[in-house]
């Protein structure tokens, strides 16, 4: 084999056709050997996550599809690479696929009235490390896919399981794919990143450091680069940034495999290998992606096992709770001093409280992760009774060592606008939410003592 792994919505149509318009074009595309497929052309010229864009696609249905019941999904961004279609038909005939339907993604571009580029959406699109792709996949792109028929009566339907969806993508596109899947595992659990642009051009450089924080998820993921992949020196070098990913995917416990030669910045690599990496990435379908075991050990200590959930219940539920927990900051259990978030930044401040109740000595103390280069949304937080520091935000809880480092980051289940209370319990973390839904998740935890001094950890 080629490669060594390292660690082996609905949306009524009758609303969106007031923003969106098609233009359907068929024709029929043969590969050798292989059944054939239609393709269907598309526009959507109205996205409310991007502005003003204009995004051109194709759908190719291939001929095993019956439309009795959902295809699987692949999207493939910057339009068809790698003779996409065809390689999937061939790989459907020979049963090494399930009965897949191609979506190909052009960027988005502005144009004004005479048909000038105004902007050119991709690197905005694409390079961005936040979920709004994701989103705009769900809620604008697929919906309008799903509103298609072809030629022949069959009505295009997408199945809504993650395990039966696949992204691709080039360079920028490598990275877009890899962010879609990781912010949204619900929409994704089967990447390919080719040559992907995980350097200093929007933040994917730091993609490494929260993959090896993060509590792992249920995707695989393949990797392609090459020795001689230095697209611009400017912003690093994309062979060292594909490395160090893989490096982290391995450490988190992922199912993960890369093929690395002497490549450059191309295509041509990813299209040798293409028919392989599909039959690896859908090699026990329909079995489902399993979360690996990380070896961060901060996690590791913290996860019962690899497949706890959140659970939730509603109305009152008696929890312990440490008596010093704000809405905007907390209190260390001896009450030696508190911590509140620190204004216009990501970090919170410590403030010391001396032994006569006065307080001095504040500073910017911890630090917090954040995807998009924006202010964080920073929720309740809560020490429990190690003195780690256990802070909600939109980029998940981010839990932090006695040093103000963040070591590991559990996914929030709710949106941050509804985690009113955060809730340490005797082998529990828990978020409250307004309407009285309450979110608990096992984890090995015991909720901090008033009174009580955690352990030191040391300053290293």
């Amino acid at each position: 084999m080629f490669f060594v792994p390292i660690s082996a919505i609905f949306v009524n149509f009758a609303f969106m056709k007031k923003f969106f318009t098609l233009v359907l074009v068929v024709a029929m595309a043969v590969a050798q050997g292989a059944a054939g497929h239609i393709v269907v052309d598309g526009v959507l010229d109205h996205s409310t996550i991007y502005p003003g864009t204009v995004h051109t696609f194709k759908v190719s249905v291939p001929e095993q599809y019956k439309g009795d019941e959902p295809a699987c999904l692949y999207v493939g961004l910057d339009g068809i690479l790698c003779n996409a279609p065809a390689v999937i038909d061939s790989l459907i005939t020979s049963e090494k696929i399930p009965v897949t339907i191609g979506v190909y993604l052009q960027p988005g571009v502005i144009k004004d009235s005479r048909g000038n580029v105004l902007r050119y959406n991709r690197s905005n699109e694409f390079d961005m490390p936040d979920g709004r792709f994701a989103s705009f996949l769900e809620t604008e792109l697929l919906p309008l896919v799903e509103s298609l028929t072809t030629p022949d009566g069959r009505h295009v339907r997408l199945s809504q399981e993650a395990g039966d969806r696949m992204i691709f993508g080039l360079s920028s596109g490598g990275i877009c794919a890899f962010n879609a899947a990781w912010h949204r595992p619900d929409l994704f659990s089967r990447v390919f990143s080719g040559v992907g642009t995980f350097v200093a051009m929007r933040g994917g450089n730091d993609l490494q450091a929260v993959v090896r924080k993060h509590e792992p998820q249920p995707l695989r993921v393949f990797l392609q680069d090459g020795t001689n992949d230095v697209w611009n020196a400017l912003f690093g070098h994309w062979y060292e940034g594909n490395r160090m990913l893989a490096s982290a995917l391995d450490f988190a416990g992922y199912d993960a495999a890369y093929d690395w030669s002497d490549c450059n910045h191309g295509v041509r690599r990813a299209s040798e290998i293409f028919a392989d990496v599909m039959t690896w990435m859908w090699r026990d379908y329909p079995a489902p992606i399993k979360v690996g075991k990380t070896s961060n050990d901060l996690l590791a200590s913290l996860l019962p096992d690899t497949t706890t959930q959140w659970v939730v219940t509603n109305g009152p539920r008696r929890v312990r709770q440490h008596p010093n927990t704000i809405s905007l900051g907390a209190t260390y259990p001896d009450s030696t001093f508190r911590v509140t978030p620190e204004q216009g930044t990501n970090c919170l401040t410590q403030t010391i409280i001396r032994e006569d109740g006065t307080e001095g000595h504040s500073q910017r103390f911890y630090w917090l992760h954040s995807y998009d280069n924006s202010l964080l949304k920073i929720g309740p937080m809560l020490f429990d009774s190690l003195g780690n520091l256990y802070v909600v935000t939109n980029a998940g809880i981010q839990i932090c060592d006695q040093n103000g480092r963040v070591r590991g980051i559990l996914k929030l289940p709710v949106p941050i606008e509804e985690a009113a209370e955060l809730i340490i319990a005797q082998g529990e973390i828990a978020i409250r939410c307004p309407n009285g839904q309450i979110h608990t998740r096992r984890l090995n935890i015991a909720p901090a003592t008033p009174g009580f001094t955690p352990a030191p950890q040391g300053q290293g």
